[in-house]
């Protein structure tokens, strides 16, 4: 790919992330679980493949997957089991092209760099306990799984150990979300 056609695609990239932002900050109740649900319910027929579709898209533009969670919550109460399975090959979905376009993005460039922290995020995240890193920050609901999904194409991590730490951190984290929503809910 030519570095012309990686640089409009990297700020084509940025503006979307950008403009985002800003409707979040002037409308945030667009984001709102209430407002997804809504919306994914006027394609009534093809609800289950909206659903998976905004899944799939979300990730380009660093849209939490939570909201999206909560929303299936609303909109299919008695399908559990399918919120999570369509939220989880969502995720998957998502992360797989977030990792194979972060080179595309020009992430690679930022890792090559030479300073200590570059160093030490390519030595944990290759090393023999990257599994339990990606897991633990895929895991943990405060910071935003798609970083490590970028940060992991960048380095090309071997994508075996990328998927099945990124699976389980979302199941655990998608189940306790779906199923504690439902509690709550009812």
């Amino acid at each position: 790919m030519s570095t012309k056609l990686q640089q409009i695609l990297k700020w084509t990239w940025i503006s979307l992330i950008v403009l985002c932002v800003v409707i979040y900050l002037v409308e945030p109740s667009i984001y709102a679980n209430e407002t997804i649900a809504t919306f994914v319910i006027k394609f009534s027929s093809y609800a289950w493949t909206t659903y998976f579709l905004i899944h799939l898209l979300r990730g380009f533009v660093l849209l939490p997957s939570t909201p999206l969670i909560f929303a299936g919550v609303i909109l299919f109460p008695d399908q559990l089991i399918w919120v999570l399975i369509v939220s989880l090959a969502g995720i998957l979905g998502s992360s797989l092209l977030i990792y194979y376009c972060s080179n595309k993005l020009g992430f690679l460039s930022f890792f090559n760099s030479e300073s200590n922290k570059i160093k030490l995020i390519k030595e944990r995240l290759s090393g023999k306990h990257g599994f339990y890193y990606i897991l633990f920050w895929s895991f943990f609901p405060i910071v935003p799984t798609d970083v490590i999904c970028y940060v992991s194409g960048a380095l090309r991590i071997k994508l075996p150990v990328f998927i099945s730490s990124l699976l389980l951190g979302e199941l655990v984290l998608c189940t306790i979300y779906i199923f504690g929503a439902s509690l709550f809910l009812n």
